[in-house]
């Protein structure tokens, strides 16, 4: 016979075990958990990269927005002339030009370039004029030297009395032999013997940066390969081959034969691969695989190398060959080099 109020007593009964039960599951199923964020932090690439990063950290350190550190920092290898590989002082094209590439993208998608600029000395300020001031997002040759003298940048000779005199010397034989990682301290140690008189390559500074804010930005400046045909384009000034920045996930720039990230997209490649999962290490090493497995033959004698960095500040790098090198700098140490693993070893 139903008695209505044993039946009351067990529901309340049970009702508060129930209640104590779910109580105890919430308090044993753990919460996520949520990895601190190394913020502000700035990567590039090479050694060449400390003293870059140096400059753009006198931003970040005082929470400052990264698209000012990336442009700062770039500053520095653009105007040593001592760099044949960036800025003034880059080795000439085959007619003795020095042309310059570079391009900057911010946390907001917003892109600007410069393609085979001449007398400019800092062409990585004048893509973030075209990214701020026109509705464009490229200006190449002669429209780009225009606007820039438009814009107040003076006009400058690039072609220093050294790179002149290796130019000249080249001249004698016209040969073409891209040295890979001409710029990297190892490389001088491993094969010092193939340096003199035959420094034809180039190696592009890369730089990303997350700042106090989370928001992550990029440049990358170069002058270009050695003794190119006059007009070449690699792939520094190409958003989604030499620098690409998704603020949801990361950023990722390039270094080393433009021709072959151009052909794989490759710093897209790396931040979507990223999107899906990946470490930055890992794919960078993915970007470089396809490089390899598309054209083996060719990848044997040539240096690409990617770095990329997540929205946790985590960082990585990959190359094809050995002696590819970045610089960190971060709040725990700012002269960090550190040396990226590599498919083929010297």
């Amino acid at each position: 016979m139903f008695n209505r109020r044993k039946f009351i007593k067990a529901t309340a009964i049970s009702t508060a075990l129930l209640a104590v039960d779910q109580s105890g599951m919430a308090n044993s199923i753990s919460k996520p958990i949520t990895k601190a964020v190394n913020k502000p932090i700035v990567i590039s690439t090479w050694d060449f990269g400390v003293a870059a990063n140096a400059d753009a950290w006198k931003i970040l350190s005082k929470n400052g927005r990264a698209l000012d550190a990336v442009e700062q920092g770039v500053w520095v290898p653009e105007a040593d002339e001592k760099n044949q590989s960036v800025g003034y002082g880059g080795l000439p094209d085959r007619d003795g030009k020095v042309t310059l590439d570079a391009c900057i993208m911010d946390e907001n998608g917003n892109i600007g370039a410069v393609l085979a600029l001449e007398h400019i000395l800092h062409p990585i300020s004048v893509a973030r004029k075209i990214m701020e001031k026109t509705p464009h997002v490229m200006l190449a040759g002669d429209g780009a030297l225009q606007f820039a003298l438009e814009q107040g940048f003076q006009k400058v000779n690039l072609l220093t009395p050294k790179s002149e005199r290796a130019w000249k010397k080249w001249l004698k034989t016209a040969k073409y032999e891209p040295v890979m990682n001409i710029e990297n301290k190892l490389y001088d140690k491993v094969a010092p013997q193939k340096l003199p008189g035959n420094q034809y390559n180039h190696d592009t500074i890369g730089m990303i940066a997350m700042d106090s804010s989370g928001n992550i930005c990029g440049a990358c400046t170069t002058s270009g390969m050695a003794y190119k045909l006059h007009g070449r384009i690699g792939d520094s000034p190409i958003i989604g081959a030499g620098l690409y920045i998704d603020n949801e996930i990361g950023g990722a720039t390039s270094t080393g034969v433009g021709e072959e990230v151009v052909r794989n997209v490759g710093s897209f490649l790396v931040v979507e691969l990223m999107r899906q999962g990946y470490s930055p290490e890992d794919a960078c090493k993915e970007a470089v695989m396809r490089i390899i497995k598309k054209k083996p033959e060719t990848a044997k004698n040539i240096q690409v190398g990617f770095l990329a960095m997540n929205k946790n500040g985590e960082y990585g790098a990959y190359a094809i060959q050995e002696g590819f090198t970045y610089a960190v700098c971060d709040s725990k140490k700012q002269d960090l080099i550190i040396k990226g693993k590599s498919y083929y070893k010297i």
